[in-house]
């Protein structure tokens, strides 16, 4: 089974393109909902989470408290390398068992949405790369709109990311969004086309394909 990593960056329109992959019948595997699953209540990385940190941890319902670990680990380096440590096996673990089931039912292709793919060096183990861009200015006019935040909160989001950009350097594949959401819909249906036909990694320096 080929496996096609599928990022952008925040307002860039991945998570529409995703859906419209989906409605055309592409399995896409959303690696959020993965690490979400993965500490859901009664999981072993959630009764570790509660061991490294503490009961304060867990919530009233039994489930991880997302926001008070976060506060946590959101300016200590050390603890978020300890959670992420506990988390990204469980997510590996959850993905490796999707991508089994998937192979033995027979599928031949499937989509892996991940918003840090380049961050943690996941491009290495895909067939190839598909990028959803937007260039910056248009990124953060439709973050501020979207999100009804200043420029300067917008901005501050976007400089915590790595520039979508350089995202777009990397990728083998760029889907263009610069139009409507229906322009950005109607590139789904040629880009699983292609790559049911073949399309894959570029050779080394060359240009990435554009859908």
């Amino acid at each position: 089974m080929r496996l096609i990593g599928l990022t952008g960056g925040i307002a860039s329109g991945k998570s529409t393109f995703a859906a419209a992959l989906r409605e055309l019948g592409a399995p896409v595997i959303d690696a959020d909902a993965l690490a979400h699953a993965a500490v859901r209540q009664g999981t072993p990385a959630l009764e570790e989470i509660a061991r490294t940190f503490g009961p304060g941890a867990i919530g009233p319902d039994g489930e991880l408290d997302r926001k008070g670990v976060g506060a946590i680990v959101f300016s200590d380096p050390a603890a978020r390398a300890r959670l992420e440590g506990i988390v990204h096996p469980a997510v590996r673990a959850a993905m490796a068992a999707e991508t089994a089931r998937l192979a033995s039912a027979g599928t031949e292709l499937a989509f892996y949405d991940v918003p840090l793919l380049f961050e943690r060096g996941l491009e290495r183990e895909l067939d190839c790369v598909v990028v959803v861009h937007v260039p910056p200015a248009v990124q953060l006019a439709r973050l501020e709109a979207r999100d009804g935040i200043g420029p300067a909160e917008a901005r501050a989001r976007l400089d915590a990311q790595m520039p979508i950009d350089e995202k777009a350097r990397r990728a083998d594949v760029l889907v263009e969004n610069t139009g409507d959401v229906a322009s950005l819909r109607a590139r789904a249906a040629p880009l699983l086309a292609a790559l049911r036909s073949g399309l894959g990694r570029r050779l080394p320096n060359a240009p990435p394909a554009r859908y």
